[in-house]
């Protein structure tokens, strides 16, 4: 039985060997592969996705696993291991390798052409990837799913494990009117003012900037490191970490939001235990757990007042004359000012929820059927005028906006939700934990902070599902209740009420 458990790891670390060298491909073709050499790529990549399907579903996995499953021998690191490698086994074999390969293949090659049809604001150029991109996974999502359920929960249940559209209707439902009460109350306050966050600043300054942050955050840069992309992303090739993020020069604080989220990911995938590397216990639980991260070090660190104290110094150092006359408090201040406005990746932590929860009914229809790929534009804009209450003058800040469909990511959207959630509850408990996050931040010393997710979130990898994670680090099932609480509580403070 242990040579069976142990053949089954070497094969599995192996097999990991590719995903890392896929991984970096991917990343190379986002920061710095010259545009001639997107068809090869895409072939690289394909014929990748294939060996990796090929030896993720070979018989012999499915004969090590029976094995291993007949003898029980209550070690918990090993019955982790196996009760993820089956789930993964049984799903993958639904999956025929022509399809893996040539999602990967359209994967590719419809990122290229997201990036030439968002910088042109031209959706008929992306038109034809899209409809291809939709229909491949309809095909994923009808070899994956069960009989009469629906498509979008069969590809949802690869990001997040147990999530389904049903269950997250009625988590948008409780979210939606106290977020809507919050924004009406702050209506009656005085607005920050944003100023600072569209003062024009050199982007070399910018970067220097948000490294200096990233490195203070506990980032290691001698297993990763930081770079530029249409949109930010964090990969991890199997050695090293990847960041991205983007700059602005009239955006300052859009390029170190978006760091401090990527970093956060990154600090997650650098915190997963190396001795585990290559199987489901090095790996992280789930994507929601995932963003839940990003998004605890971009809002609850980053948007933080105790956290600017700290910062601001650092930010007059790298950046400058272009913020003379600004402080710290003006900095916080337009950190969490509240509009409702056009790019996901720029909203304010009370409008956030109401971009994903476009995307999830968008994407739901389109998987169904109920809306083709051409009419999306115009469903896009009558849905953003809906829930936000803003015109959507371009394709470029409307349906194109975002690189999560040329991905091939339906059903991952709603993960950022469950983020938030998430990444407030496990700040109200490493608050508790630590005696006050506020005066750490302040000081700028995040390893306290650091040091607790990793002990209670990191180096867990997929031992633990993503619920009972939740309940063992805050002491409570995931709910709405903390994130509510810390809004209701920070920005009627900001807006003077």
């Amino acid at each position: 039985m242990t040579a069976a458990y142990d053949s089954l790891l070497a094969h599995l670390r192996e097999t990991h060997l590719l995903t890392g060298a896929a991984a970096l491909l991917a990343w190379d073709q986002e920061t710095g592969m010259p545009p001639g050499a997107g068809d090869e790529r895409a072939r690289q990549l394909a014929l990748l996705a294939r060996l990796q399907h090929e030896r993720r579903t070979e018989p012999r996995v499915g004969e090590w696993l029976a094995t291993c499953e007949r003898d029980p021998d209550g070690d918990a690191d090993r019955a982790a291991n196996l009760r993820e490698l089956r789930r993964d086994f049984d799903r993958a074999r639904r999956l025929p390798a022509a399809l893996v390969e040539e999602l990967a293949a359209t994967e590719s090659r419809a990122q290229l052409a997201w990036v030439a049809a968002r910088a042109a604001s031209d959706f008929a150029a992306f038109r034809p990837w899209l409809e291809r991109m939709v229909d491949l996974q309809r095909q994923k999502a009808d070899c994956l799913r069960e009989p009469g359920h629906p498509r979008w929960d069969a590809l949802a249940d690869g990001f997040e494990p147990g999530m389904t559209a049903a269950g997250l209707r009625p988590l948008f439902a409780a979210l939606r009117p106290r977020l809507t009460a919050l924004r009406e109350r702050l209506a009656g306050g005085t607005p920050p003012a944003d100023a600072l966050a569209r003062r024009q600043v050199d982007e070399a300054r910018q970067e220097a900037f948000v490294r200096a942050v990233v490195a203070a955050m506990g980032f290691d840069f001698h297993r990763g490191r930081l770079d530029r992309s249409a949109h930010p992303f964090c990969t991890n090739t199997g050695g090293d970490v990847r960041l991205t993020t983007r700059f602005r020069r009239d955006h300052v604080l859009d390029a170190l939001g978006s760091a401090m989220h990527e970093a956060g990911h990154g600090l997650y995938e650098q915190g997963l235990a190396p001795a585990h590397r290559g199987t489901p216990l090095g790996e992280p639980v789930s994507l929601g757990v995932h963003e839940s991260q990003s998004r605890l070090w971009e809002n609850h660190v980053g948007r933080a007042h105790a956290f600017w104290q700290w910062c601001w110094p650092l930010a007059e150092r790298h950046l400058g004359a272009a913020v003379a006359g600004f402080a710290a408090e003006a900095a916080f201040a337009a950190a969490n000012r509240v509009e409702p406005g056009l790019i996901r990746v720029e909203a304010d932590e009370a409008t956030y929820d109401l971009h994903v929860l476009v995307r999830f009914e968008l994407e739901q229809d389109l998987l169904d059927g109920d809306l083709a790929v051409a009419d999306l534009p115009a469903r896009w804009n009558e849905l953003y005028r809906a829930q936000l209450g803003v015109e959507v003058p371009d394709d470029r800040r409307g349906c194109l906006q975002d690189v999560h469909w040329a991905c091939g990511l339906f059903g991952y959207f709603p993960t950022y939700t469950l983020g938030n959630l998430y990444a407030a509850q496990l700040a109200a408990a490493a608050d508790r934990a630590l005696g006050g996050l506020a005066p750490w931040l302040a000081r700028g010393e995040f390893q306290p902070l650091r040091e607790w997710l990793r002990e209670n979130v990191h180096r867990h990898g997929r031992r633990l599902p993503p619920a009972e994670l939740c309940q063992r680090a805050t002491g409570a099932p995931l709910s709405a209740e903390s994130f509510l609480a810390h809004l209701e509580r920070k920005l009627p403070t900001v807006y003077g009420l």
